[in-house]
């Protein structure tokens, strides 16, 4: 596994997470020889040992055990699976330790902050911090769990450091899908949304299934905290782009998943594994919150596994059992009301010296034989219960072979696998020894439970458990090289065959210690991983210091927020787990049944029919079409040149373009004087789309475009985009390069506007008031050539101080805004000397657009392409090589992918502005138009001469020459963004035409003088056919003679 510090994979398999043999057995002989264990324990134990080795050695955990052939009858048998891999992936010897260590991603994340305190050339990025940093926390549902707790109580901490977090809940019954701010509607309610709504959260409530549309745009938080299984669907929609970039930290507490993973392997079910391998990699990173449950879910390990140890999850169960089973435990295992119980327990890690610790502690429990004398029926009060293994394993005759060796009268000690009645004999215990030397890498969830309990627990002095117990305050210690320690403290905690007063003052004090055990840790752990896994931009404050939290927040959990709900009646997490991953199976299964609905037989002979019909009607017009074109043939057609057979079929094959695209939304769109086009890259953003005539999708990526949907394929009419890299800096002005590409094929409007999916999704989109408006407005023709907008700057959620243009240009590209502007125009422009002036934009009470949410005069359209071709080519060439090769730009603060994305969204104001268009607001509910920034304020301000039209087409020429005539070598952008025209390309065309002109008529010259030229074979003679009369004459002139 990736995550553990051996670094090999979890196979059954002799080196599996033990190092070497030799190793073993040197701390072993270390452990003897430097009197770790006194010699008259060791001699005692070797003796047990030997008398019955020859019989224990088939129950051993590491040998074979027989599997029992109704072991899927029951689920909560199942459960006990989970322990019987862990003894399968590795079988440690006496005294080792397993160790999990996020290796990878820690790694990973040193790597990441040393990149991050780099300095990018000469210039680096500025936090401005306007804002803070937004989570989401989604859950299954709103059920009372210890998750919920946890979170309830690391979203506290966390909004004190600075975090705005949001709850999302999924509804798992829900058909409708319903997103609301300020109030939750669900088909299926849940108590706790009341105690996120009076910490201050809103909670929305989303519907769900495995074919759950998206109905959240992910992109408005910095991270996304999933804390359920059941909340696959979730995942899968961040599985789509453009969700795959968002932060995702997934909490994992089942351990049933990686049960059903095992079973998938064994039965061969490898597309069922895959697909949770899938959304298992999609994460940033997968927590647990114990040290097990990594290696149980080590078949999708990617390297992104992380512990955040510290839960309620035990203080829960145990007040949960105390509830339920309010009469006395102890007649349900069959002990008497005046028995004593010790309970044995220890790690959930089987091993080969399990039976050599448990020898240990029962020989030290011997002496305590003498407090309860046997009775006249061969009975004691005193019962000592071991509690490990499984239920399917042998282990039981191991025990039962020590205790009869220890001379221990028959009954007294049994053996109950942990995964049967745990918490019974926990409750029913009056005593808990926690027996196992193996060092913890946090504190056992056993002893945790025992302690919530409220018993007296005596446990080995290993350092975690060191951590959180105080010998003789909340729990005793013995040390683990002396076991007779422990004898003595069972002596002092039994009197006259009870507990003592000291001990049972001991023990209430672990149990308050137990219930708040490890909340810092929790709480620690998810700051440090947000702190590390989110990449905040510049406009987004860093979250302060964790030692800045309040200490009462991190010393107990928020047990106060769920006292008015504690009456509830609380979920069996493990049957709901189980009956969500049947229904995952079952769909995986039969999704192709399910999604046609299950027909049934009726249906599927009626739809063979209508198959059978459709198949014979093919094969005659395929006959008759065949017929047609044999009697075509025998007729002498005249075929042409080669050039006219090429130009025909070319023709053919644009008609069949054309009539492909003019379907009836085409149709409809050709009768309006608007189309909207909206950008969209990946399935993610489909949902909010427009499906009506006004408006067209435009895919960046042809992969994920709309099925059936008459949207332009971007990438095919400016192949740059095919390139992921300018894909993503691009952005949506990709978008505006590919419509303006030969524009007349596609767009044939005399107005083009866009909208960004993001507005939609923000609920900033065009309403039909305010369509309707804008489209009189431009058949009235009331502004002449304007730029309508309806996406504000100052009421962005970016810009929460409503600062003025260039302030908030500055905010979201790292500070670095008016230096890329100054140095791209002085680029773009040719200016030579030291300039750094600003095109000035007017700080007034006026706003600016943003999101790419405008509409222009298609004639207006192509001259801003022209001018922004021009800009981002000049800006591309002082990025690119950085960027491209690091992945880092001086417009951002970490890793950014769309770079200089932000810089072009705010292109189109400084455009219109100096270009002297007028700009008008247009709100998107009523449809009220508001004039911003007057051409009559703006006198003495604009740089007309730098923006007009002849000047950008003079410009515009001379690159086009340059890339014409020259054909420079060096990558180049411009020439990739759009159409290479020039003056020279006419002159050019038609002296091509010319020569052609001249070489055919050349040709057919050659070919006359050819011909004439040809040499003839002089005639040899002739043959005279000689006349009838000759020939008759001649005849009879010999008869005569």
């Amino acid at each position: 596994m990736g995550s553990l510090e051996s670094g090999v994979s979890l196979k059954r398999d002799h080196h599996l997470i033990r190092s070497s043999s030799a190793r073993s057995r040197s701390r072993f002989a270390r452990l003897v020889l430097f009197k770790k264990i006194d010699y008259l324990q060791w001699i005692c134990t070797v003796a047990v040992f030997l008398s019955f080795v020859v019989i224990f050695q088939m129950f051993l955990p590491g040998s074979m055990m027989e599997k029992s052939e109704n072991l899927l009858k029951d689920r909560e048998v199942i459960v006990s699976r989970d322990i019987n891999f862990l003894k399968e992936i590795g079988e440690l010897d006496f005294g080792e330790d397993i160790k999990f260590e996020p290796s990878k991603l820690l790694a990973k994340f040193q790597q990441e902050a040393k990149e991050v305190n780099m300095s990018f050339g000469s210039r680096r990025g500025v936090r401005f911090g306007y804002k803070k940093p937004r989570l989401a926390l989604v859950f299954a549902d709103l059920l009372i769990d210890p998750q919920q707790i946890v979170m309830v109580t690391v979203a506290t901490a966390l909004q004190e450091i600075g975090y705005e977090i949001e709850h999302c809940n999924e509804m798992k019954e829900s058909v409708l899908t319903l997103v609301f701010y300020t109030q939750v509607y669900s088909l299926e309610d849940g108590p706790v949304h009341a105690v996120w709504r009076n910490i201050g959260l809103s909670v929305n409530i989303m519907g769900a299934n495995e074919k759950m549309k998206t109905t959240v745009d992910w992109l408005n938080y910095d991270g996304v905290l999933v804390n359920s299984l059941e909340a696959r669907a979730v995942i899968s929609c961040l599985l789509q782009e453009p969700f795959k970039s968002v932060p995702l930290i997934w909490t994992i507490n089942e351990g049933t998943l990686a049960t059903r993973l095992r079973e998938y392997m064994s039965s061969g079910q490898i597309g069922l594994v895959n697909d949770w391998k899938v959304l298992f990699n999609r994460a940033t990173v997968i927590v647990f919150p114990n040290h097990v449950l990594p290696m149980l879910y080590s078949t999708c390990d990617a390297g992104n596994y992380f512990v955040i140890p510290g839960s309620p999850a035990e203080a829960w169960e145990a007040d949960n059992f105390l509830a339920l089973h309010k009469h006395n435990p102890e007649l349900k295992m069959g002990f008497g009301p005046d028995d004593f119980v010790i309970a044995v327990v220890g790690s959930q890690l089987l091993y080969k010296g399990l039976w050599l610790e448990h020898a240990l502690i029962l020989q030290a429990l011997l002496p305590v034989l003498t407090h309860f004398p046997v009775n006249d029926n061969s009975n004691s009060r005193l019962k000592i219960v071991v509690l490990s293994g499984d239920s399917i394993g042998n282990y039981s005759l191991a025990v039962e072979a020590i205790a009869l060796n220890l001379r221990y009268p028959k009954g007294i000690v049994q053996h109950v696998p942990f995964d049967e009645n745990a918490d019974l004999v926990l409750h029913a215990a009056d005593l808990v020894v926690y027996e196992s030397l193996l060092e913890q890498q946090s504190f056992p969830g056993i002893l945790r439970k025992a302690m919530c309990f409220g018993k007296p627990v005596i446990a080995p002095d290993l350092s975690m458990i060191r951590k959180y117990v105080e010998d003789r305050v909340n729990g005793y210690l013995f040390p683990k090289e002396n076991i007779r320690v422990l004898t003595q403290i069972i002596m002092q905690v039994v009197s006259r065959g009870n507990i003592s007063p000291l001990a049972r003052s001991v023990a209430s004090i672990g149990k308050s210690t137990a219930k708040n055990l490890m909340v810092s840790e929790a709480i620690e752990g998810y700051a440090f991983l947000l702190g590390n896994v989110l990449k905040l931009s510049s406009e987004i404050a860093s979250p302060k210091a964790i030692a800045e939290i309040p200490h009462n927040l991190t010393t107990e959990w928020q047990w106060h927020r769920f006292e008015a709900i504690a009456n509830q009646i609380y979920p069996n997490r493990t049957m709901r787990s189980f009956d969500f991953l049947d229904k995952v199976q079952k769909q995986m299964n039969h999704g192709t049944k399910e999604s046609y609905g299950g027909m049934n037989e009726i249906d599927e002979t009626f739809l063979y029919s209508i198959w059978e019909e459709e198949k014979r009607i093919e094969m005659a017009n395929t006959r008759k079409r065949r017929e047609e074109e044999e009697l075509k043939d025998r007729s002498d057609q005249p075929r042409g040149t080669w050039e006219d057979v090429y130009k025909n079929a070319k023709r053919a094959d644009r008609s069949k373009n054309d009539l492909h695209e003019r379907d009836d939304g085409e149709l409809e769109r050709t009768a309006q004087p608007l189309s909207i086009y909206e950008p969209y890259f990946g399935e993610g953003a489909w949902p909010f789309l427009h499906n009506t005539s006004l408006y067209r999708g435009l895919g960046l990526s042809t992969k994920g475009r709309r099925v059936g949907a008459d949207d332009v394929d971007a990438p095919s009419r400016l192949p740059v985009l095919n390139n992921p890299y300018y894909r993503n800096v691009l952005s949506e002005h990709g978008a505006f390069f590919a419509i303006a590409n030969r524009i007349d094929r596609i767009h044939k409007n005399a107005w083009i506007g866009f909208q960004a999916w993001r507005a939609t999704a923000r609920k900033e989109s065009l309403s039909k008031t305010a369509e309707s408006a804008l489209l009189d407005a431009i058949q009235a023709r009331r502004h002449d050539d304007t730029l309508y907008f309806w996406v504000r700057m100052d009421t962005d959620q970016r810009n929460p101080l409503r600062q003025d243009f260039w302030s908030f240009c500055d905010a979201i590209n790292a500070g670095n805004c008016k230096f890329a502007f100054s140095e791209t125009l002085k680029k773009m422009y040719g200016v030579k000397h030291n300039w750094k002036s600003l095109p000035p934009m007017p700080v007034d009470e006026d706003t600016w657009s943003v999101m790419h949410s405008w509409v222009l005069p298609t004639r207006s359209f192509l001259e801003f392409v022209m001018f922004s071709r021009m800009f981002v080519d000049a800006l591309d060439a002082q990025i690119y090589d950085e960027h491209h090769l690091s992945g880092h730009c001086y417009l951002s603060l970490s890793k950014d992918k769309h770079c200089y994305s932000r810089v072009l969204e705010l292109l189109i104001n400084v455009w219109a502005y100096h270009s002297a268009r007028h700009i008008v607001y247009i709100n998107p509910k009523t449809g009220e138009m508001q004039e911003q920034h007057q051409l009559k304020s703006r006198k003495g301000q604009m740089w007309v001469k730098w923006f007009q039209y002849g000047t950008l087409k003079s410009m515009d020429e001379d690159l086009a020459e340059e890339s014409d005539s020259d054909h420079p070598r060096k990558r180049w952008l411009w020439p990739s963004t759009g159409e290479v025209f020039w003056q020279g390309i006419y002159e050019k065309e038609r002296s091509q035409r010319n020569r052609e002109k001249e070489k055919r008529r050349q040709q057919s010259k050659d070919k006359i003088s050819r011909i004439r030229k040809r040499t003839r074979q002089k005639t040899i003679g002739k043959y005279v056919k000689p006349l009838p009369e000759q020939t008759n004459n001649s005849n009879s002139s010999v008869a005569m003679r």
